[in-house]
């Protein structure tokens, strides 16, 4: 069926209804926290691992119990929940079974583009005049190197694999430019294509240094076939509706970072039904998913820099006010900490010079409600223990600037 000559929407799904479903479907309710963490990724459909302390402390959010050793162990000995550069360039954790889905669709078109730009920088910086062969032979040499060897960090790379041991100037004459190694670009774009993955983490929990394996030799089998593209987005839509449902075109089109003709084709080959907002735009849901959601009982929630709920959707009016967006994300629409009611968006958290967690409202709250926040930030501050957390991403609330 082509969505062009769209049938009637089934429904009006209004925003206090959306608000319940997020409650419940990510698990961020402190009545429906999940006991499983991979239970919990796959609620989400994928974390976001931008951040490294982010996997942590959204599946805190979400998992009774869970502790930093527990998400360890999924990520370092079980490997169930594997780092891939997918959607939009950005670092996700994702259930490993997902892998084939992303590396056909997303992880590809990220894989394209940044194979493009790599030539480019090649034959700018006169690494080579013919920029795509040696590319081409630089990402077999790393990938050759790593194989059957222990995971190694970027700089032992450069230092043993003499092909990508060069630099490249970036951005001259700006404030931000300078001379940098290409090795790192290389090993990302080996990521993106699903040839290498990031391994174990040399820093601690909170920070990023990863080591780098083979595909082959972390997952212990050979990388699985990539799907075709349009079965690869059939998988991702499907997880998120069951995810995010309902959403708009254009809240899809954003999070996969395709073409609106990729989103449109998932939506038809998922038979996804179409559904009216509140605001009267039109939206989607699964076919299995179109019963009315119950209200959800009052519930708080702290979630950190980057969490899938905070990136879900492009359209967060009806869980954030849009004056509070400039407070809440940066300028360039990451999300920072947040604190929530009921399904709405009402602060940010920092935690003191002891690392307690402290809320930061964007307006007055009541007391009950801030009793109920605090709450939150005590689990919070124990799950952390003394730990604090930089973050690379932060909102003007984080940053403490004097609110109007």
């Amino acid at each position: 069926m082509s969505h062009h000559c769209r049938p009637e929407p089934v429904r009006v799904v209004t925003d206090d209804e959306r608000r319940a479903r997020l409650a419940r479907r990510h698990a961020i309710s402190p009545a429906h926290r999940l006991t499983d963490p991979l239970a919990a990724v796959r609620a989400m459909t994928a974390l976001h691992a931008t951040e490294a302390s982010t996997v942590y402390l959204s599946l805190h959010a979400r998992v009774a119990g869970v502790t930093v050793a527990d998400i360890d162990d999924l990520l370092y000995e079980q490997r169930s929940l594997v780092k891939q550069l997918a959607m939009r360039r950005t670092l996700w954790a994702v259930p490993r079974d997902l892998l084939p889905a992303l590396w056909g669709s997303a992880s590809a078109r990220v894989a394209e583009v940044e194979f493009r730009r790599l030539v480019k920088e090649v034959e700018k910086n006169e690494i080579a005049r013919d920029g795509t062969t040696w590319l081409t032979t630089a990402l077999d040499a790393v990938e050759g190197h790593l194989s059957g060897r222990e995971a190694m960090g970027t700089r032992q790379i450069r230092e043993q694999v003499a092909a990508v041991a060069g630099s490249v100037v970036r951005s001259p004459g700006k404030a931000y430019g300078g001379i940098g190694a290409i090795a790192p670009n290389v090993l990302t774009l080996l990521g993106a294509q699903g040839r290498a993955m990031r391994a174990r983490n040399a820093g601690h929990w909170r920070s990023s240094r990863p080591l780098w394996g083979t595909t082959l030799d972390w997952l212990g089998e050979p990388m699985l076939s990539p799907l075709p593209a349009r079965a690869g987005y059939a998988r991702l839509v499907t997880d998120w509706l069951a995810t995010f449902g309902p959403g708009t075109e254009a809240d899809l089109v954003w999070w996969l970072g395709a073409t609106k003709a990729a989103v449109r084709q998932a939506l038809a080959d998922v038979d996804a039904q179409p559904v009216l907002l509140e605001d009267g735009s039109g939206a989607w849901l699964a076919a299995d998913d179109l019963q009315p959601e119950p209200p959800a009982e009052p519930w708080a929630a702290l979630l950190p820099t980057l969490d899938p709920t905070t990136m879900g959707w492009r359209g967060r009016d009806f869980y954030l006010h849009p004056e509070h967006t400039r407070l809440l994300f940066d300028s360039v629409g990451n999300g920072g900490t947040s604190a929530w009611l009921d399904g709405r968006m009402v602060g940010a958290w920092i935690q003191d010079e002891s690392g307690r967690v402290q809320i930061v409202p964007v307006a007055p709250l009541a007391a009950a409600d801030r009793a109920r926040l605090q709450e939150e930030a005590t689990r919070l501050t124990d799950f952390l223990d003394g730990t604090i957390i930089t973050n690379v991403y932060k909102s003007q609330l984080m940053r403490g600037v004097a609110l109007p």
